[in-house]
């Protein structure tokens, strides 16, 4: 069972380029998307094309702002939004499905802002998302993915110095909050499969950063521990294009 996430940075405008095609050729089972800057029924028409997958889509209360969704061939027990906690709930940031294995949750965690002033916001959503995640997982285990807005080590960024303690995405205080979720028996899929590798999953659309490859690891793949023996592999698609984000995925075993 493939399973990708991609931030689409808008679906209207990502399903106007290659975005049906894309997702065609990787033919997954489920796709999580993040920033979907869109309505229920707006995301529902602009995925139609693909065809086979049931769409459940979580909106924000601010028309054309944040926005996650997750589209799945197969039909899920359960679906949930939001962390039922009223602070967080009005921006559209989570979707979750539940399987007969497994939680997939589609996850846009909220930007620290250029400067920094939800940086403290952010940090309260890292620790009562972590809380979420764990109540789930006394259920079975979790599956959680998307733009998590933090590059964890200096190798999941091109230039850490420049921008460690500087630079939403890599505060120390945003870094604390992935070593949390660490800390809790989730384990970065990619890191577990490569541990020494820099591949990068956004790029500012600024300087030809893309082009040079400056970019940020920020979009992830976390699993519970009890789960990582059914990961059978993890890929950054960077060779598609669309949004400045690209694609991450896991294949999970039968």
């Amino acid at each position: 069972m493939k399973v990708i996430s991609f931030n689409v940075n808008g679906i209207r405008a990502i399903t106007s380029k290659n975005f049906i095609q894309d997702m065609s050729a990787l033919d997954p089972v489920v796709i999580c998307l993040q920033e979907t800057k869109a309505d229920v029924e707006q995301v529902k028409l602009a995925v139609a094309p693909l065809g086979a997958y049931e769409v459940f889509a979580n909106a924000a209360d601010k028309k054309g702002y944040s926005g996650t969704a997750i589209l799945t061939k197969v039909k899920p027990i359960s679906v949930t939004y939001d962390m039922r906690i009223d602070e967080h709930d009005h921006e559209g940031r989570i979707v979750a499905v539940e399987f007969e294995k497994c939680f997939v949750i589609s996850v846009y965690v909220p930007n620290s802002g250029s400067e920094l002033a939800r940086l403290s916001y952010r940090q309260q959503w890292d620790a009562d998302f972590l809380g979420y995640l764990k109540e789930l997982e006394k259920s079975k285990p979790v599956v959680v993915c998307g733009d998590f807005n933090v590059a964890h080590t200096a190798i999941d960024l091109a230039r850490p110095k420049e921008n460690y303690n500087k630079a939403a995405g890599y505060m120390q205080e945003e870094i604390d909050g992935m070593n949390n979720f660490l800390a809790a028996d989730f384990i970065d899929t990619f890191r577990h499969f490569y541990p020494n590798v820099s591949k990068y999953s956004w790029w500012s659309y600024r300087a030809g950063a893309r082009e040079k490859n400056v970019g940020w690891r920020i979009d992830y793949f976390l699993v519970s521990a009890s789960f990582i023996s059914k990961i059978t592999s993890a890929a950054i698609h960077n060779e598609i294009h669309g949004s400045d984000h690209c694609p991450v995925a896991i294949e999970i075993a039968d």
